[in-house]
């Protein structure tokens, strides 16, 4: 087993920390505050050639592997959640299903777009009644002579606002159930189609999350992604891959609010001394490390089972599980070391703090990566 990181993985780690030390965590408190998108700051991530890293070059893309994409996450993530997510749903969740279904028709008009940075990624699953249950989808699809006709509703969509398009699922055949449901690519600018930005969150603000309206939305019969009838199953799979981007950007926001907390214990006397010379300090800040770093192992495991073409659907869901829970844990530690001044904005962690929550219920809660894990063991 060799847990070294290749050449190229450690140039992109260097790469990316660089940038989002320079240009990612200076403005971070500010975008928390006011809810600005950081538009400008992917307008140079794309400079960088790195919004459509893990897809092909054919199509705009880096050619990198999974394992890269993780590291990219992992470090928007250590000094800004909101960037961190709005990475990663662009390629996990906007791109991949295009990547994965698309014809290449498709993928030259609607992936592309998004590996140069031209449009965001974004899809929309969850609805209003379709949460966790995502099999509840109640969007239908008509198709009437060479167009789809599309109705519904989707919620807490990431990206939406800034996305040219978009993959949306809607049921084609309710009496099939599950494997009546389809995928569909939405152009955001087609008639009937609206966009909602007006969530007021805990957290993540100048993340984009929306409602989407879809009323008598046509697109044409070409529009339809992947199979019918298969939108569930490409979905699921999307989001597979969707975890182990989650799982990242939990490893990078608790390595974030770890150093802060450490640098916070060596630099904070009490007593006449430094707190991190106290044992109850140094025991959390052990916790924080060891669970870090295993979280991290799990990630890569999972991203490596990807692109070497083997199942992985288990290893992403004890990815993101494992990873999201220790991150609300480090960043509750990291609040409580800072003590008062944790719960004060200028010291940051009460941000990660705050972003932290979304990750144990993106992407399936806590309780459906349970359940993903119980089917694949054999309960």
């Amino acid at each position: 087993m060799n847990f070294d990181l290749t050449d190229e993985q450690q140039m992109v780690r260097k790469l990316v920390r660089e940038f989002a030390e320079a240009e990612v965590a200076p403005g971070a408190d500010e975008r928390d505050r006011t809810g600005e998108f950081p538009k400008e700051i992917f307008e140079k991530f794309s400079e960088l050639g790195l919004m459509g890293l893990p897809f092909s070059e054919e199509y705009g893309g880096g050619g990198a592997d999974t394992t890269s994409f993780a590291i990219v996450t992992e470090e928007l993530s250590r000094v800004c959640a909101s960037t961190g997510i709005t990475y990663s749903a662009h390629i996990s969740l906007g791109g991949a299903p295009l990547h994965l279904f698309g014809t290449p028709e498709q993928k030259e008009k609607y992936l592309t777009p998004i590996c140069t940075g031209e449009s965001f990624g974004a899809f929309g699953l969850t609805e209003p009644n379709a949460g966790s249950d995502a099999g509840g989808t109640e969007t239908t699809a008509v198709l009437e002579g060479d167009e789809w006709v599309i109705n519904g509703s989707k919620c807490f969509i990431t990206n939406a606002s800034y996305a040219k398009h978009l993959a949306v699922t809607a049921i084609t055949d309710r009496s099939k159930g599950t494997n009546g449901i389809s995928a569909f690519i939405v152009p955001t600018d087609t008639p009937g189609f609206t966009v909602i930005a007006n969530y007021e969150k805990m957290g993540l603000h100048s993340s984009n999350t929306t409602e989407l309206i879809l009323e008598n939305v046509r697109v044409p019969k070409e529009n339809l992604l992947g199979e019918i009838g298969n939108g569930y199953k490409q979905f699921l799979a999307t989001l597979d891959g969707g975890r182990i981007g989650i799982g990242a950007m939990a490893v990078g926001l608790a390595q974030g609010a770890y150093e802060k907390a450490l640098n916070y214990a060596q630099e904070r006397k009490q007593f006449g001394r430094s707190i991190s010379n106290f044992q109850a300090i140094q025991f959390k800040l052990a916790d924080m490390a060891m669970n870090i770093e295993l979280s991290r192992n799990m990630v890569y495991k999972a991203a490596w089972l990807k692109d070497q073409g083997r199942p992985f659907k288990k290893e992403a869901a004890f990815a993101k599980l494992f990873a999201s829970e220790m991150c609300m844990r480090v960043c509750d530690q990291a609040v409580q070391i800072h003590g008062g001044y944790g719960y004060i904005k200028e010291y940051q962690v009460e941000r990660f703090f705050r972003d932290a929550k979304l990750l144990e219920i993106g992407e399936g809660t806590s309780e459906v990566q349970r359940m993903v894990i119980a089917k694949q063991i054999g309960c």
